[in-house]
């Protein structure tokens, strides 16, 4: 016992100065505060009316009618029946957010590298320096929590993968099903699918290792084992991973059935996002230099420039007191490259780089090679548009590709692989058996090569950029050429700041490594003054971007939006219906009503497609079809007021006429002119034009009204069409007419409708989604599964030791 305890003692010491680090880099937590993030009060708008519902009755929703008309949850925090790994997730996040998901980077890489072998000195060295990368800070500033959640667990997948190779194949098996569930639950799965390259590039380099040491049969039984893996961690995983493939083929991320852009030209056919959106954040060339130095494109779309700067002076001469210029310049347009915004560089640090290189001549086999092959691939793909032939590739060949945007995020990879190189670097030097003169040698052409880089630029900063941003011709304009050229001279000095910067560090480390080869410092010296220069390196930059200013109280956060009085005025309204907010964008109005705004990077197709054609036109009979009853609007003297829409149709309404028309390009266009109240139209098989005889009494009212549940009584003399101003999505929702389950179809694009035959009727849709069923039932089996073989391996554990 005392001998374990002995082995165990340093990496619960390592845990606890993890647990200590990040609760010491987001302080403010300690105090009660919270981190503001705009993407979080983007979702804080968006899932209220589900959270509200849980609160009242106890029960999920999966279904909001709070943003763009009506739609699913999955994708909004949804909780599911016997996600049983998500409690193991919740265990592991312990710590107040967002010091939770630090805390996750630092023990995942950590535990990344202890798999490989590496001593828990390096290996703690290693987790800080993968924790602190500018980027994986950042995500966590404006609220990227997702992709931060799937960021952490990555070396963790790795970990499994790696034990599974080296014949450990019970402690891989479950570690990859446990790391891969994980990564699942975090529910990012364009994070996720980056992840898979890199694991195809650590699959063909084992396997050209298998095939020169004649290994085969065990590369292929560790393939296979970690295959069975994985469909247990999607079986973990299955309600969301199914709901998610379900709702996937109706959003944005799908094929359009319509073949004509809003303005009539011909639309580009594709099976996922379009070109432009994909590449839309392309990383530039010449951005790759961010990655060594933090501000060499000027840093974040805009920065504070502060006082003793060429642009403060400027808006001295143009008459603004010292303290409007002080505030003026915390905005200046510093970034310079080729990205439309960016909110800081993708810096990996210095020194991180500077052991990088070192190890690229030091370190050699299929470590160095699946490092360096991800590296370089990932670097390449973030380019996107800047790169079109392999980008172009890619989004016609590779599966999947063309269902994420951003295509830049794909540098998580090489944030990972960076970091493990670098510090496999340092074990090399550590050796003893490796050669003096071949670590002296590894060091004189490291130095050579990130020092004189930082040199040449320093020297020839003038010839080799001219500073020029995509959008100084019109700050040229609107601000003219004198704060233009102060800008470029503050862009100039943030780069001669940090290229100095970024050599000093060189310095500092080609300075340690070279003391070490004489014998002049100690291994534990040498880490902890890296531990220094990689701490003092990347911290200095994060908190340029992310710091103790970010926190609020936790009101703020957990309620971010305020009823003004149009908000309030409307809410005393009882009826059901829906509002258009023109004076406020993102979720804020999802926040209040029932809205046809909203804020989500995937939402259903047609409605977006629905309000590119009308709703940002504002066509009035398509608001009146969507019942919008109320448009919150601002006057001449900029006062908010909610006007009221008395032309909106209603929850329900009987036509007296279906139309129907060859495609969806006639079915949208014919919106812009056709009589909602009258008409419906559509493009549905199976149906056919037809007239209908009305019964002027006759009406349709809302009984109840829930996210999941609507009750309808309905009364007419004849048999009727009636159309519902409710989002079609035949993946769950079920009507029924007096109990009986009934089919309905979809109309005017978006909507529901169905034949009702006369009399007096209860019409009832309920969001009865089957793929929550079967997915939940798989999730039982599998957490069944896995216990059972987490009991067996536990068991052969131990009878081996005792063997």
């Amino acid at each position: 016992m005392q001998f374990s305890i002995k082995k165990c003692l340093p990496h619960i010491l390592v845990l606890v100065g993890f647990i200590c680090i990040s609760l010491a880099y987001f302080s403010p937590v300690l105090k009660g505060k919270e981190i503001y993030q705009s993407d979080i009060k983007q979702y804080i708008g968006m899932s209220k009316q589900q959270k509200d519902f849980k609160a009242e009755t106890g029960s999920e929703t999966y279904w909001t009618n709070s943003a763009f008309g009506g739609m699913p949850t999955y994708q909004l925090g949804a909780k599911y029946p016997h996600n049983y790994i998500k409690q193991l997730d919740l265990f592991l996040r312990f710590l107040p957010r967002p010091a939770d998901y630090l805390f996750l980077y630092f023990i995942g890489f950590y535990i990344l590298l202890l798999t490989l072998k590496v001593d828990f000195k390096l290996a703690a060295l290693g987790a800080l320096a993968f924790g602190f990368s500018t980027y994986l800070i950042i995500i966590l500033g404006v609220g990227h929590n997702s992709k931060a959640h799937a960021i952490a667990y990555m070396p963790l997948v790795l970990s499994g993968i790696i034990l599974t190779f080296r014949n450990k194949y019970l402690a891989g098996f479950l570690l990859t099903t446990v790391a891969m569930a994980l990564e699942l639950v975090a529910n990012h799965f364009q994070m996720t699918y980056y992840l898979m390259f890199l694991v195809v590039v650590i699959g063909i380099a084992y396997l050209v290792d298998a095939y020169k040491k004649k290994m085969l049969p065990h590369y292929f039984k560790s393939v296979g084992i970690m295959a069975i893996a994985v469909v247990l961690a999607i079986g973990l995983n299955a309600t969301n991973i199914l709901a998610t493939q379900e709702y996937a083929a109706e959003s944005t991320r799908s094929q359009s059935d319509l073949t004509i852009n809003p303005d009539g030209s011909p639309k580009a056919v594709t099976t996922g996002l379009d070109k432009d959106y994909i590449t839309e954040y392309s990383y530039g060339l010449l951005e790759t230099f961010n990655l060594y130095i933090p501000r060499f494109l000027g840093g974040g779309s805009y920065e504070d420039v502060g006082k003793d700067s060429a642009t403060y002076d400027v808006f001295l001469a143009l008459g603004a007191t010292p303290l409007q210029a002080l505030q003026e310049v915390k905005q200046t347009p510093t970034y310079w490259g080729d990205q439309t915004i960016v909110e800081a560089p993708a810096y990996i640090g210095a020194v991180v780089i500077f052991l990088f290189v070192l190890a690229l001549f030091l370190v050699n086999g299929r470590l160095k090679w699946w490092l360096v092959g991800g590296t370089v691939l990932s670097l390449l793909l973030s380019y996107g548009k800047n790169l079109g032939f392999l980008t172009d590739f890619f989004i016609d060949f590779v599966p999947m590709y063309n269902k994420f945007r951003a295509v830049s995020s794909i540098q998580v990879i090489l944030e990972l692989c960076i970091p493990v190189l670098a510090i496999f670097g340092l074990v090399r030097l550590f050796n003893p058996l490796e050669k003096h003169e071949e670590k002296l040698k590894a060091l004189k052409y490291t130095a050579i090569i990130t020092g004189g880089l930082a040199v040449v630029f320093l020297l020839f900063k003038s010839s080799l950029f001219n500073f020029v941003g995509a959008n100084d011709g019109l700050y040229r304009q609107n601000y003219g050429p004198q704060f233009v050229d102060a800008v470029i001279k503050d862009r100039k000095a943030f780069f001669t700041q940090d290229t100095l910067r970024t050599l000093i560090l060189v310095l500092l480390s080609a300075g340690t490594v070279f003391l070490f080869i004489k014998e002049k410092l100690s291994e534990k010296l040498v880490v902890i003054i890296f531990a220094g220069l990689i701490l003092f390196d990347l911290i200095g930059v994060d908190r340029r971007y992310v710091n103790n200013d970010n926190f609020v109280s936790s009101i703020q956060v957990n309620k971010p939006y305020q009823a003004n009085a149009a908000d309030k005025a409307i809410q005393e309204d009882p009826e059901h219906f829906r509002v258009l907010d023109l004076t406020s964008g993102g979720a804020r109005a999802s926040y209040f009503h029932n809205s046809i705004s909203g804020y989500h990077a995937a939402k259903l197709k047609r409605f977006n497609e629905l309000y590119d054609f009308h709703i940002s036109q504002n066509n009035i009979n398509v608001l009146n079809m969507l019942n919008t009853k109320y448009i919150i609007a601002q006057d001449d003297d900029n006062n908010i007021f909610p006007y009221t829409n008395t032309d909106a149709n209603g929850n329900a309404w009987f036509v007296s006429r279906l139309e129907q028309v060859n495609d969806a390009n006639t079915e949208i266009l014919k919106l812009d002119s056709l009589n909602t109240k009258q008409v419906a139209i559509t493009s549905m098989t199976g149906l056919e034009s037809k007239t209908f005889v009305t019964d002027s009494s006759a009406n349709i009212q809302v009984e109840t009204y829930k996210p999941n549940y609507i009750k309808y009584h309905s009364e007419s003399s004849v048999d009727g069409f009636a159309v519902f101003s409710e989002i079609y999505y035949n993946h769950g929702w079920n009507a029924y007419i007096d109990g009986k389950l009934s089919p309905y179809t979809r109309v005017n694009y978006v909507l529901r409708a169905m034949n009702i035959p006369s009399g007096k009727h209860t019409i009832e849709f309920k969001f009865e989604p089957d793929v929550i069923k079967s997915g939940s039932k798989i999730a039982l089996a599998s957490s069944v599964i896995f216990g059972l073989l987490c009991l067996g391996g536990l068991f052969y554990g131990f009878k081996r030791k005792t063997d």
